[in-house]
């Protein structure tokens, strides 16, 4: 499929079949987010793959959700900011950037592959730090729950070009 085909059919599913994810395909999406581009090639990121069988209530104190937790995988992205790329003029820091592309390469590669997955980042912090063990200079700052559909899309509402572009000036 060509790309606009992938953009179009990736959508945050909310429902999975218990299927496991192979290892193959798993491999084959961290491959993808190793090769994500990063400010000044820094790679400030860690992925934590999470198999959810037998830990769902440990897991929902991530996220609530119930559907968080069928999915068979979750993956959160974490950054070390102080390995991170920060601009010289004002001093920003880079690194939610950073994880932010490694985790749309991760979520548009599943779809390719015929998974689905939805990005969450309205997760407790400090539960996840506490279950995923991780050191102070971590930051958790994305989740998505990873596995085989078992819901359809719905059709996506997005503003028109027009409304999000502008050229040359405000």
């Amino acid at each position: 499929m060509d790309f606009m085909e992938l953009v179009q059919k990736r959508y945050s599913v909310r429902a999975y079949k218990p299927d496991p994810i192979e290892d193959e395909k798993l491999n084959h999406l961290l491959e993808i987010a190793r090769l994500a581009p990063t400010a000044a090639n820094r790679q400030p990121f860690q992925i934590i793959i999470i198999h959810t069988a037998g830990r769902e209530n440990e897991l929902k104190r991530i996220y609530h959700r119930d559907w968080f937790v069928t999915a068979p995988v979750l993956i959160c992205v974490c950054t070390m900011p102080s390995l991170a790329w920060v601009r010289g003029l004002d001093g920003k820091n880079y690194s939610d950037v950073d994880a932010a592309i490694v985790m749309d390469h991760l979520i548009l590669a599943a779809t390719e592959l015929g998974l689905g997955a939805c990005w969450v980042a309205a997760f407790n912090p400090d539960q996840a730090c506490q279950i995923l063990c991780l050191p102070d200079d971590v930051t958790p700052v994305l989740f998505a729950s990873l596995g085989y559909p078992a819901d359809k899309p719905e059709a996506k509402e997005r503003k028109p070009v027009s409304a999000l572009v502008r050229y040359e000036h405000w």
